[in-house]
């Protein structure tokens, strides 16, 4: 724990590197790093990968390193530090600040927009940007949440003190709120991208370009000026619809057929122009600096046209973009920017992931261990020096095309642009976090392109390397190869842990499985008993029914059979023995006169149905139960006495 005099010491020391003016404030970013200098430095003004070194006790401070060593001092750094800034802060002297991030919030009534932006920006400059965000005009937005109080335009971010993350809200007390349905319906059309087919009338080259609906005319007609050079007041354009009539129209709102609008687009009618000065039009393209060709949009007022400057065409003035800016939708930006990269430095060049970055985080990190690769980002920038030199002669070399095809999945990034290089940093902090970001906010232009190894962990992406653009094939080649040892380090303990979870899995797979197979054959054999047990209760329901039935039959019958006569009887009787197949006798007296059928009802009524049972005759040996059963006892010589036996039929 440092004593109130180190205390001091840090707390002046802090403030001269920081230029935190109020002491409250100093304090408390000082106590939340437990009064760590170079802990507090950081969070507030984040190193580009350096080494702050402290004069307490001589001792050295390391700090995190992400990008490689600057021009300045490469010659003089072992090989060990080539990929670290050295950035030494002197103990009690005032050193240049950098410039402090700070992230606002802005909530307007159901849509929130994120702004970064320097502290040394204004209250005006946030406005600025919500001005074309929200399609709101700057004079009729009140911008509140301020803790300080109600602040204007002028007033300068740094002067309130912020923290870093602020919430904001805007009110347009002077705007009618908008309906429910019609705000509905515009905002979905702002969100719809439009496809302008823009044939381009003087070369009959048709260009597919994408645009959001938010996006206005003129910014279509500042990309058609890319693609065409024709400059956007010389621009001569049929099949706008009647209503597009202003240029800061959005397109949603202009009247264009969605979602495919045909433009047809050529150059206004100039003076005559002399046979020199056609022949000097076809001045070759490549004698031509990478100027921008805005610098050229005056050149009338100077008596030079549009289409010539120094006896040099206009579309020489300016190469088409290597990617659209306010890019929406990163495949197609990657398919332009792809097909740009061939036509400007041929077929043979790394194979850019088409895709958008997260998709490429998931191609390089989340396979399996033994497919997975480090991730390469490409940064273009159209106005760096270095450009031409690192893609021609290092980039596309065979060597570097092969080694990234088998180890990288590539990905580029057009940075010429400001939007797309605002999205870029947006992407960055999002994924490598805010010291990344910083580092690559502050590379100056000459000091691009710039190559982003990155390589995927357990709870993080870690950026190894950053490579600027004044290298050479060697030594791009050796930090491909370095970064390429600690992937393969981390790789191998990563296919380990993966093979020892597979195997943990394979084994409590088999556990499951075989529990499964025990239980499905316990439940097999369970469900047989129960189908056992089913069908015997229903075959003994059966028998019982079937029990219930000839009883219920027998006692019909029983008590249909006439009364046995009498032996005194007057009439004919005839008296029948009949024995049983358990060997059982039962007799009974019947008239004469009785039909046969009697007979089988009185034999039926003992449990014996002429149905299962034969009755038989004995002298002579005949089945009765085949005479016809309405004759008498008389008639089928049962007379007047017989003795029959009962057999069951087959």
């Amino acid at each position: 724990m440092a004593s109130n005099m180190d205390r001091e010491m840090i707390l002046a020391d802090f403030q001269a590197c920081t230029g935190i003016e109020n002491i409250d404030e100093a304090i408390t970013l000082l106590e939340q790093n437990n009064w760590d200098l170079v802990a507090a430095i950081n969070g507030v003004i984040p190193q580009e990968n350096g080494i702050l070194q402290s004069e307490y006790g001589g001792e050295t401070l390391h700090g995190p390193a992400y990008g490689p060593t600057s021009h300045s001092t490469a010659a003089s750094s072992t090989p060990s530090s080539s990929s670290a800034f050295r950035h030494v802060v002197p103990s009690r002297q005032i050193v240049e600040r950098q410039p402090r991030m700070l992230d606002f919030r802005v909530e307007y009534r159901d849509r929130n927009v994120d702004v970064v932006l320097e502290d040394s920006s204004t209250v005006g400059d946030i406005k600025h940007i919500l001005e074309n965000e929200l399609q709101i005009p700057a004079s009729k937005m009140l911008l509140k949440g301020w803790k300080t109080g109600d602040v204007d335009d002028s007033t300068v971010l740094k002067t309130l003190h912020l923290p870093k993350n602020n919430s904001l809200y805007v009110l347009t007390p002077d705007l009618p709120p908008p309906s429910s349905s019609h705000s509905g319906a515009l905002q979905e059309s702002l969100n719809q991208n439009f496809m302008l087919i823009v044939t381009h009338r003087e070369v009959q080259r048709e260009y597919n370009l994408n645009f959001s609906g938010s996006s206005t005319i003129q910014e279509v007609k500042r990309n058609v000026y890319d693609l065409t050079s024709i400059p956007v007041r010389h621009q001569l354009w049929e099949g706008w619809p009647p209503s597009a009539t202003d240029d800061s129209m959005t397109l949603a709102v202009s009247g264009l057929t969605f979602p495919c609008h045909r433009l047809t687009v050529g150059r206004r009618s100039s003076p005559v122009q002399t046979r020199e000065q056609s022949e000097e039009q076809c001045t070759d393209v490549h004698m031509v600096s990478d100027s921008d060709g805005d610098d050229f949009e005056d050149a009338t007022e100077f008596g030079v046209d549009d289409g010539e400057m120094f006896g040099v065409a206009s579309s020489a003035l300016r190469k088409s973009p290597m990617m659209p800016e306010n890019a929406e939708n990163e495949g197609d930006a990657l398919l332009q920017f792809t097909a740009e990269f061939s036509s400007r430095y041929g077929d043979c060049h790394p194979v850019y992931f088409i895709g958008s970055l997260e998709a490429a985080f998931q191609e390089a990190f989340y396979g399996k261990a033994r497919d997975r690769k480090l991730l390469a980002i490409y940064l273009h920038h159209d106005e760096s020096v270095l450009t031409n030199v690192f893609c021609s002669q290092m980039l596309c070399a065979e060597s570097i095309v092969s080694y990234l095809s088998q180890n990288f999945i590539t990905w580029a990034w057009d940075m010429t642009k400001e939007a797309n290089r605002a999205r870029f940093l947006t992407m960055c902090t999002r994924h490598f976090g805010s010291v990344v970001a910083q580092t690559i906010r502050t590379q100056k232009t000459d000091q691009f392109p710039l190559f982003l190894i990155i390589m995927g962990k357990r709870s993080s992406n870690e950026v190894l390397n950053v490579i600027q653009g004044n290298t050479t094939v060697d030594e791009l080649m050796m930090r491909l190869m370095a970064a390429m040892e600690i992937f393969s380090a981390q790789q191998q303990e990563d296919i380990k842990d993966e093979d020892e979870r597979e195997a943990r899995e394979n084994v409590k797979r088999e556990q499951d499985e075989a529990y499964r197979i025990s239980l499905e054959a316990d439940r097999a054999k369970r469900e047989a008993q129960e189908r056992e047990m089913a069908e015997q209760f229903r075959l003994e329901q059966i028998r019982k029914e079937q029990e219930e039935e000839r009883e219920a039959i027998r006692l019909s019958l029983e008590q249909s059979l006439p009364p046995e006569p009498k032996e005194e009887s007057t009439e004919s009787v005839s008296k029948l023995r009949i024995r049983t197949p358990s060997g059982e006798f039962f007799e009974r007296r019947f008239l004469a006169s009785s039909k046969l059928q009697v007979v089988f009802d009185f034999v039926a009524s003992k449990g014996y149905p002429w149905e299962e049972y034969k009755l038989l005759g004995t002298f002579p040996r005949r089945d009765v139960t085949q005479l016809d059963p309405n004759k008498s006892l008389l008639e089928v010589k049962l007379y007047p006495q017989e003795t029959l036996f009962l057999e069951a039929k087959e």
